[in-house]
């Protein structure tokens, strides 16, 4: 049943359930979600908690994963996915300006219903981490911005994101994440590192402190599962764009078949069907809930005019 209609809302706020969740130990699995019923599906699968991917809003946009979306943009892909009622993890890309900008972004996003947010340490236009040439802030000016979302936030969980394993090497990336963690920062993100041997170096150089790993395909990280992960000390991961991917592929599959065979008919065992969709999207709940609270009132009699 869709949260929105069930009687077991959650209460607390989203930054605290996701703190919930890290606190129970193993490691926090979050796919990537990039629509409400994207959410919907991934709760149904058995996930606690869910990833929203600056690349994946970008694209479903029609858009490169450059920073040219909003945060208007992303608080409406929030709301749609928070309504599954999981903590979510957001993409905040370089912070959408700087330290004010920041503040605004964390708000922001905690009103729209974000349980947590990264904040990355590159340059306008920024790239995927997976990508080149990726241009770095100055490590003081990103610790500001870490300073400014720690100030602004109520109870959004902040983690900081580095970059510079590709261009500084894990020297340049331990410092940096220290420097964040001092600047306020609940958790580090080294992106793009691209062997076990540095994911396994950079977690024994950074105690205690929980890191996120990030599985997307087709980057310059090998595949490694989630019980990897958590071996090597990584007390979170993410598969940022897979399930847009997947769904991208079926799409572009279908929009062929109807031009080459004039309709779906071959397509059709490929489909959710009618009742899939709607026992996923809870069509009934809504309508036993819309029929339990709207009752038709028959007017009373036009009052008599007095003679």
């Amino acid at each position: 049943m869709p949260y929105l209609v069930a009687d077991d809302l959650p209460t607390a706020p989203a930054g605290e359930r996701f703190r919930a969740l890290l606190a129970r130990g193993g490691i926090v699995q979050m796919p990537g979600a990039h629509n409400g019923l994207a959410a919907l599906q991934a709760r149904q699968a058995g996930f606690e908690a869910l990833y929203l991917s600056g690349g994946a809003m970008s694209a479903s946009m029609g858009l490169p994963d450059l920073g040219v979306i909003t945060v208007d943009d992303v608080s409406f892909f929030i709301r749609q996915v928070s309504r599954a009622g999981l903590p979510v993890l957001v993409d905040g890309d370089t912070g959408y300006g700087e330290a004010l900008n920041v503040m605004h972004m964390v708000r922001s996003f905690e009103d729209a219903g974000a349980a947590a947010v990264h904040i990355e340490d590159q340059l306008l236009p920024k790239k995927c981490g997976h990508l080149n040439d990726k241009k770095l802030a100055d490590a003081r000016d990103m610790a500001a911005k870490v300073a400014a979302a720690r100030k602004a936030r109520r109870h959004l969980f902040i983690i900081a994101r580095t970059d510079a394993a590709a261009s500084e090497g894990m020297d340049g990336a331990v410092a940096r994440a220290k420097l964040y963690l001092e600047a306020g920062a609940d958790a580090i993100f080294p992106e793009a590192l691209t062997s076990a041997e540095m994911f396994r170096t950079f977690a024994q150089r950074m105690p205690d402190v929980p890191l996120l790993a990030n599985m997307t395909e087709f980057g310059r990280t090998p595949f490694f599962t989630a019980d990897e992960f958590q071996a090597m000390g990584y007390r979170m991961v993410i598969w940022p764009v897979s399930a847009m991917r997947v769904g991208a592929k079926a799409q572009e599959e279908l929009y062929a078949a109807i031009r080459r065979d004039g309709g779906t008919q071959r397509q059709v065992d490929r489909m959710l069907t009618r009742t899939e969709l709607y026992a996923t999207i809870g069509y009934h709940d809504y309508e036993a809930l819309d029929a339990s609270i709207v009752k038709t009132v028959v007017p009373p009699g036009m009052p008599q005019r007095a003679a």
